[in-house]
């Protein structure tokens, strides 16, 4: 699914990304660890084809980009992130957004087709929102918008789905119904690549995880080997004690 051989990112003075290789392969579902200004986001933009690295090579999806054509790969892929939606029109309808993922548009300028109308309320369905289908992209709350963008990026029934900090800035109850939707995604035959930097967001159907301390990867494989006190400690430099309950790391804060 997803192969980078070397890949750094420099820009200017800064390097951002450290030579990185990851081999993610069909049917695994990785998550991606590392404090605020990691590189995560960068490394994502990188396999969606919105960044290009300075030095490295990027396979997706058995492309290989600089020798392909990003708009199609871009197809079979489900993305989502803060700055996605950021760019959506919020006095759009929720149906009428989730509908533009078909085509990977911002929004209409058409008609649009009514079997294009119909698949869109059956994601909303899917997500739970199908009763907030007319309502404006802007009146949703942050755990309805959030799932707006999962039902935007279901509509190509993409190969694989890479999600941003998807839980940022939700409540407990908000965050455990989404992590429920995306658990139920990945029993399709898909691929997820989750990044986050709160390890109880790891739910039991991960099988792989790695860890990015400033823009190299300092761990990487199955979950249990990876997700270690060591290595949570050194990636984000805080005491800890990991306790696996009901398949799901769960962090305790050492005392000073």
């Amino acid at each position: 699914m997803i192969r980078l051989d070397q890949v750094s990112l420099r820009r200017e003075e800064t390097q951002i990304l450290s030579d990185i290789s990851l081999h993610i392969k069909k049917g695994e579902h990785w998550a991606l660890l590392g404090r605020n200004g990691s590189g995560k986001t960068s490394l994502l933009e990188i396999i969606n084809g919105y960044m290009f690295p300075s030095t490295g090579k990027v396979h997706v999806l058995g492309e290989t980009y600089g020798q392909c054509d990003l708009r199609e790969i871009r197809k079979r892929i489900g993305y989502i992130s803060q700055s996605l939606f950021e760019k959506m029109q919020p006095a759009d309808p929720l149906w009428q957004a989730v509908a533009s993922g078909e085509y990977a548009f911002l929004r209409f300028y058409t008609e649009i087709p009514a079997a294009v109308k119909e698949k869109a309320i059956e994601r909303l369905r899917q997500v739970g929102l199908e009763r907030l289908q007319d309502h404006p992209l802007g009146t949703l709350s942050q755990g309805e918008r959030k799932k707006a963008l999962l039902a935007r990026a279901l509509m190509q029934e993409p190969e694989l789905l890479i999600l941003d900090e998807p839980c940022s800035g939700l409540d407990i109850f908000e965050r455990e119904k989404l992590l429920r939707v995306i658990e139920q995604i990945g029993a399709e035959k898909l691929s997820i690549v989750y990044v986050t930097h709160h390890l109880e967001e790891i739910m039991p159907f991960f099988t792989h995880a790695a860890v990015i301390e400033q823009g190299s990867v300092i761990a990487s494989g199955e979950k249990r080997e990876v997700l270690t006190e060591d290595n949570v400690r050194r990636a984000f430099d805080v005491n800890v004690d990991i306790d696996w309950t009901y398949g799901r790391p769960w962090l305790r804060v050492r005392g000073q």
